[in-house]
């Protein structure tokens, strides 16, 4: 494996931000990823681990060994009458792994078509859309200990998923790099449309008794129609949570806003639609010199040539201020702000 030199990170960031990286890794296996750590004692520079670039926001050059992990590789490794189980390299990309799994007749994955980023960035973040999240499909995952490089498994229990959650996003940051991922899918499909546009848009095709060949088609043909192509408008997706609030407290914002959407989750709380907020506030659409909110999602930051991190960073900072004045609501960011705090150094 080849270790690139000032490789400018734009092509591997779906923001498409310029910042450089001192050193680059390629790693396509787990002897890539060892020889990684070893340059990064060699050349005394901290670690940044990469993977899609689809979830993060670049706010300076990485003066460090940026390892890109693109481990490939689908394999069935156990099946019975009803499931089988898949283990995938981290550095698929996300969608391939959908697509795969729908030609191989499995069920499962296709109310997750279309998300942006790799296989191994998909626990991290438990990454979930239209009633689906990956603790459903979840079975376990290998990850190499930073920076001994011991394996260790992780179980679905192991890895505390939570909303747009993760051990790997907290308690574990930093600590592991997640090599293979195994997904329980099944054999029966089990239809799950029951969320969002998908029935509709499912009626609209003309798709009565849908396959998941046909979810699929549907879940892509909306997220097409709201979101941006990352190819074609720099942007990760949604940028902030959706919020959960008390009963009590929605109840509150219900008399003063009686269209406010809200869905009933644990622990009595309510989960809010942080797209409703912002549309509601008056951010749809608004452009700020070269970045701005998306005209169709406002949940979605974009960067339409030549914005920095930076720019991006405050302008969420704004967004999140006005949210909180407004409706006493404090947006929590989805997308990793990357920086010299987020290095490991070995």
């Amino acid at each position: 494996m080849k270790i690139q030199e000032n490789i400018s990170l734009s092509a591997y960031n779906t923001f498409g931000i310029n910042k450089k990286a001192r050193f680059l890794c390629e790693a396509e296996s787990r002897e890539d990823v060892l020889y990684a750590f070893n340059q990064s004692r060699i050349l005394n520079k901290p670690l940044f681990v990469l993977g899609g670039g689809s979830n993060i926001l670049l706010l300076e050059d990485l003066d460090a060994v940026v390892l890109k992990i693109n481990i490939q590789g689908i394999d069935s490794i156990r099946e019975d009458g009803e499931q089988v189980i898949l283990k995938v390299g981290a550095g698929v990309v996300w969608h391939d792994l959908v697509r795969y799994s729908i030609e191989m007749g499995l069920s499962g994955l296709e109310n997750l078509s279309l998300i942006p980023g790799t296989v191994g960035a998909a626990p991290m973040q438990n990454i979930g859309a239209y009633g689906v999240e990956i603790k459903s499909v979840f079975d376990h995952l290998e990850a190499m200990e930073i920076p001994s490089g011991k394996l260790r498994v992780f179980t679905g229990k192991d890895c505390r998923f939570g909303y747009r959650e993760s051990i790997f996003k907290n308690k574990l940051k930093g600590k592991y790099i997640i090599t293979h991922v195994a997904f329980r899918l099944n054999k029966k499909h089990q239809p799950n449309i029951n969320y969002g546009d998908i029935r509709l848009t499912l009626k609209e095709m003309g798709n009565a008794y849908p396959s998941p060949v046909n979810i699929s088609e549907a879940v892509v043909k909306i997220r097409q129609q709201k979101l941006p192509d990352p190819k074609e408008l720099g942007n990760a997706g949604s940028f902030f949570k959706n919020p959960t609030i008390p009963l009590f407290d929605f109840n509150q914002l219900k008399n003063q806003y009686p269209e406010i959407p809200g869905y009933p989750v644990e622990d009595n709380r309510v989960k809010i639609p942080a797209a409703w907020l912002i549309d509601t506030a008056g951010w749809k659409g608004k452009r700020c010199g070269a970045i701005g909110v998306h005209e169709k999602q406002p949940l979605v930051l974009v960067n339409y040539g030549g914005g920095t991190g930076t720019d991006i960073l405050e302008l969420s900072g704004k967004i999140q201020a006005d949210i909180l004045g407004k409706f006493g609501i404090q947006l929590e960011r989805e997308v990793n702000t990357i920086s010299s705090e987020n290095l490991i150094q070995l």
